[in-house]
């Protein structure tokens, strides 16, 4: 393990300029300042929305399950559903928005989402609801890879690019808590199908500010050869069998949640998934680099590797894990209404862009490694906090600096890990390692979520049944040990080379026309 920091490989002047593609968007870098803010704005809104989807159905899942007639075991597809599509497509997306015009995949993405969430507004019948969950997962693939290609070659600078994929990542807890809320007042005040036209309203919003402030890329004559090359570089052999690996993978950890993990219907996938994994590497370590969906080499960039393992699986599972343990109890057992369990659990969204500023100091001033580790131990204190609250009377107590331990904690880890990919990784990779990274965070959530809850379920059967703590506390300290766990591999395996993030100069517009117009 290295201790010492080394300099950045490229200079500043040569990370300007190489992070803006040549035959791409070389024009978003050049955007006047109030345009870029108001673009990051829009694009802030999908990942917002990505985890608002989520969040937002909480409160309706009860009516929903009780109007159409859907079991309790059921009824976790309404979640799992979209994240099971949303997780297994965001690589081929990501390699999509490298290849192609990563504005069109992005309006493609926001144009599904909406028209799918306003369909599953209208649905009443459980099949088709659950399906067109998952083809709203579909629609998030498009736009959350895409989104990051734009934002990292909108802002090619070091340090202005920290700061916009800071405030990127810092949707996502936003639109966690903000959907909790609105998702409560919604079902309160109005019927569970305006929580899926929210989608769709939010959507329609994505979808024109983006059309309109993103710049077209300047067309140009492309041969039938060099398309045919473009199109073989999508490696659809590669990407269908890691997709199907990947949706039998979360099907599997899934079922084995609700079903038991000894039943065929869980075991099954979970084997077939492993070898579709496996499968996948072998083939990609088969093809050219420049060929393969997902190089080999890219495990080879120094921290990628433990940054995806370690980090990036830790944050979703996190606040997943958590509203899942407490939400159930606070309802059903304390009485809690929707809202007011929703607002009780502000302090995992609230604490979001405060958290998100601190962290992008302590980026300008660390090396990546100690904020990172910093996070994690902010987040190992707070989630040592939760297994107390085992009362409505411990909640002032225990789980709300709990809840703000560990969300700053996770918020830190997440903003943090999100500039350490892209900082390790060259620029014209930007759509696969977000989608790589983002794949982590949701795989992670998945896996994660349903261990969780596999954990609460088998305590409950011998200590007091769904309705005791025991179950829920033994849930969290699975989550306590997870997280200590990552720490170690952190401070172990991580090492000391990602330098702080320092402010560039300006990227100089002459220099940037010049390579316009010659290429």
């Amino acid at each position: 393990m290295s201790d010492a920091v080394s300099t950045p490989k490229r200079s500043q002047e040569d990370v300007s300029i190489a992070s803006i593609p040549l035959d791409g968007y070389k024009s978003l870098a050049i955007l006047p300042r109030a345009q870029k803010i108001v673009l990051l704005i829009f694009l802030c809104l999908a990942q917002f929305l990505d985890t608002y989807a989520n969040s937002a159905l909480f409160a309706a899942i009860p009516p929903i399950a009780v109007e159409l007639n859907i079991t309790n075991s059921d009824s976790v597809w309404l979640i799992s559903g979209y994240q099971l599509t949303f997780a297994s497509l965001l690589l081929v997306c990501g390699r999509i928005s490298d290849l192609y015009n990563p504005k069109l995949v992005f309006l493609s993405g926001a144009l599904a989402m909406g028209g799918f969430s306003l369909g599953a507004g209208f649905v009443r019948q459980q099949v088709p609801l659950i399906v067109l969950r998952a083809l709203m997962g579909v629609g998030a693939s498009l736009t959350v890879p895409s989104a990051l290609y734009i934002i990292i070659h909108m802002f090619p600078d070091p340090g202005s690019q920290s700061k916009a994929v800071a405030v990127f990542s810092a949707s996502a807890a936003i639109g966690n808590v903000i959907g909790l809320l609105l998702g409560a007042m919604i079902v309160t005040i109005s019927t569970w199908p305006w929580v899926f036209y929210s989608f769709a309203m939010i959507s329609a919003i994505i979808f024109v500010g983006v059309a309109v402030l993103t710049p077209s890329p300047r067309r140009r004559h492309v041969s039938a050869i060099e398309k045919a090359k473009r199109f073989r570089r999508l490696d659809l052999v590669g990407v269908t069998i890691l997709t199907a690996g990947l949706i039998l993978f979360i099907f599997g950890v899934t079922t084995g949640s609700v079903n038991g993990w000894n039943t065929a219907r869980c075991l099954a996938p979970l084997i077939i998934s492993i070898f579709l994994i496996t499968g996948f590497f072998f083939w990609e370590a088969r093809l050219p680099e420049d060929m393969a969906a997902i190089p080999p080499n890219v495990w080879k960039y120094p921290n990628f590797a433990v940054l995806v393992i370690c980090g990036a699986t830790m944050p979703f599972n996190w606040w997943g894990s958590v509203q899942l343990l407490f939400s159930w109890i606070w309802q059903n057992v304390y009485g809690w209404s929707p809202i007011i369990v929703a607002l009780r659990f502000l302090p995992l969204g609230l604490l979001g862009f405060p958290v998100t500023a601190i962290a992008n100091i302590m980026q300008q001033n660390l090396p990546l490694k100690w904020v990172i580790f910093s996070g994690q131990v902010v987040g190992i204190a707070g989630t040592l906090l939760l297994p107390f609250a085992d009362s409505p009377d411990h909640y002032w107590r225990f789980a709300f600096p709990g809840f703000a331990l560990g969300t700053s904690g996770m918020t830190i880890i997440f903003a943090t890990v999100n500039i350490a990919v892209f900082a390790v990784t060259p620029p014209e990779k930007a759509g696969v390692v977000g989608s790589i990274f983002n794949s982590f965070l949701q795989v992670g959530c998945a896996a994660g979520t349903a261990i969780v809850t596999s954990i609460q379920t088998s305590v409950d059967e011998t200590h007091g049944g769904p309705t005791s703590w025991e179950g829920r506390a033994a849930g969290l300290w699975f989550l306590f040990a997870l997280l200590a766990v990552d720490t170690v591999c952190i401070l172990v395996f991580m090492q000391n080379t990602v330098s702080p993030v320092k402010q560039s100069m300006p990227v100089v517009d002459v220099e940037i026309e010049r390579r316009t117009s010659e290429s």
